[in-house]
Parts: structure tokens; sequence; C-alpha cells
């Protein structure tokens, strides 16, 4: 059975860490931890470090660090700019799953048809915190933006780039495309896709459009499935 799975943000102590008040409440009263028993801090950064409990205090719990690894990342690198979704719950439903099967790298990006402008940033950072405790990673998914769609593709700099739309132009599947190693980029439009403006501009900046599938997805469903040829390959 796998030890518990906690996230601590900033430089990790190499002796003893004192969890705070959320980390702390979620070990001893939650999980009804105590003197002796260990777990696992990660800062999202490639470290893990396996620590005992030597103070369980309700609120500022204290364990000492029994060993450290680190783990590289990952020889490929997957990165989705998705346009922002005016369901808040559909985009959130996508980055807990996206981190789960390991992107790398989250651009929420404003497109021309995208309805949603805001978003809770701090809300969003926690959904990725959260599924990237789940699933058990050492690395923190980052999540960047929101960005005009226009900025976003004028910088890009990724090995190889991709845009997944809907418009009646030549495409190849991704799936024929998608490498092991590298640093890649999806893009993925808003629910009345890309504009023929947007997709001419990406093409003019060396993405490739590609299709996903025989299907018309809804755009966290395309994300997924894009995120999935990319990670899984």
């Amino acid at each position: 059975m796998s030890l518990p799975f906690f996230y601590v943000e900033g430089p990790l102590p190499e002796s003893e860490i004192q969890l705070d008040e959320q980390n702390s409440r979620h070990a001893i009263s939650v999980l009804r931890m105590t003197a002796g028993e260990e777990l696992q801090v990660t800062d999202g950064k490639g470290n893990l470090q396996t620590a005992v409990i030597i103070d369980p205090h309700k609120k500022k719990a204290v364990v000492r660090v029994l060993s450290s690894v680190f783990t590289p990342l990952p020889a490929n690198r997957v990165t989705i700019g998705i346009s922002l979704l005016k369901n808040v719950s559909r985009l959130e439903w996508f980055l807990e799953k996206a981190v789960e099967i390991g992107v790398g790298n989250i651009v929420l990006l404003q497109c021309q048809r995208t309805e949603k402008q805001h978003i809770r940033i701090d809300r969003l950072q926690q959904i990725l915190i959260s599924a990237m405790l789940q699933s058990q990673q050492v690395w923190l998914t980052r999540l960047l933006g929101p960005v005009k769609f226009d900025a976003h593709v004028a910088s890009a700099g990724h090995d190889r780039k991709y845009i997944a739309h809907c418009l009646d132009t030549p495409k190849i599947a991704l799936r024929e495309l998608a490498a092991s190693t590298g640093e890649q980029l999806l893009l993925i439009g808003p629910e009345g896709d890309f504009s023929q403006e947007e997709a001419d501009l990406a093409i003019r900046h060396n993405f490739i459009p590609v299709k996903l599938g025989e299907t018309r997805l809804r755009t966290e469903t395309a994300g997924m499935v894009g995120a999935t040829l990319l990670c899984v390959h």
C-alpha cells in the first residue's frame, strides 16, 4: 500500500519539515496519522521525500526526512493550449484528467470566439495540485495564461507544434505525428472552433493542422484525446 502523499510549496528542508495547517489537518485529523507513521512529500519540482511524523500536531505537524529522491523531467514534454470555456466545470474536468495522464504545461487561450474571459486561477491551481497528488506524480503541471491566441502562437518555440480544428482544410491525423521525445504543443479551440484567420496565423508560424479522429468533439474532449495521443505514446 502506498504512503499518504502531500505537496509542500517551496524548497524541501533536508532534515525536518513543519507541515502547514491544511496538510497537518489532513494528515492528523482526516487520515488519523500519529507519531511514527510515514508519509511522502513532494515540492512538485521532481523531489520526493519519505518522512516520519515526530510531532502529530493538528495545525503544525512536524516530520523527519528519512530519504530523498529526484526524478528528472520526462523526455516527452507535452503542452496543451486550450481555450477558456463558458462552462468552467468542463475546463476543470479537463485540467484534472490532463494532469493525471502527464501533461506538463497547460496554457489557457483567449481566442476570437472564446466566450469566457475571466477565471479563478487560484481554484484551477488547486485542482492541478490535487490531481498531481491523486496520481502520485512529483512534477506539478504548470498553468499559464490566460493569453491571447495571437501572442502565444507567435512566441511558441516547441520542437513540434500542432493545431486541431474542424475547418475544411487538409489535416494530418495526430496519432501519425506524435513523438516520444522533445517538446510538443497542441492547440485546442473554443466551442465555436478557431477562425480561419487564427488557423492561417498558426500555419504561418509552423503549426501543423491535425485531426484527432473522425467525429466532432467538445473542446474539453478534444483536449483529452489530444493529450492522450501525445502523452501515451
